[in-house]
């Protein structure tokens, strides 16, 4: 059997071009019919490790790390709300949202891997921040995506409770960043080349149809 293309697709769950990025991607695969040709995995990436439990007013939080204005910051959320609509997904920014820490959703991406549910989960985990005003920090939070989509919500927060499961959480991230990954999305195609940010889907089926023809030349 032929060797599916591996997608690693490096992100956060609070990134909205790392949504968008996705849902592009996604559409690419579709249009080419190429599903059952490709493999994606979700690889850890926090924009702010060091958030706090209780977050950050998102305003605050892009005033302060990027020196926007909210003019600057308006403008921004209506570009994504449009590139989100596009593609059928709600960014539904409002005045008091907060920046989450991500970390624990990161462990139970990594946990809903065996159960081949990742971007399920990853998808959930974004629309309840972006779309349904959830703080995804929260266990209830945590706790009703992952019944959403069909996993054991107690054994995946186990997870979060061991030691060792964050250190192996937080050795992947280390890794992603010591192999140059400073900006999400970025998609690794094979673990061999890497395209960054939301790419147009035209960009993404170019991409794919290059390798997917090289890997047949060389086999």
């Amino acid at each position: 059997m032929k060797e599916k293309l591996k997608i690693d697709i490096v992100s956060d769950v609070v990134c909205p071009w790392c949504t968008i990025g996705y849902k592009r991607l996604e559409k690419a695969i579709n249009e080419l019919g190429i599903q059952d040709q490709v493999e994606i995995e979700w690889q850890p990436f926090e924009l702010n490790p060091n958030m706090p439990a209780e977050g950050q007013n998102l305003r605050e939080h892009i005033a302060e790390k990027y020196g926007s204005t909210l003019e600057q910051q308006k403008a921004s959320q209506q570009n994504m709300a449009e590139a989100g609509a596009a593609l059928g997904f709600t960014f539904d920014y409002f005045d008091d949202m907060r920046m989450a820490n991500t970390f624990d959703a990161h462990v139970l991406l990594d946990y809903a891997k065996a159960f081949g549910k990742q971007t399920e989960l990853k998808m959930g985990l974004t629309k309840a921040f972006f779309s349904d005003r959830k703080d995804v920090s929260k266990r209830e939070v945590l706790k009703e995506v992952l019944l959403e989509v069909g996993l054991n919500a107690e054994e995946a927060f186990t997870k979060i409770d061991d030691a060792k499961v964050r250190n192996e959480v937080k050795s992947q991230e280390a890794y992603w960043q010591s192999v140059g990954v400073n900006s999400v999305p970025t998609i690794v195609f094979n673990r061999k080349s890497a395209i960054t940010g939301a790419q147009p889907v035209e960009v993404f089926k170019q991409v794919l149809t290059e390798i997917l023809e090289s890997s047949k030349q060389g086999s």
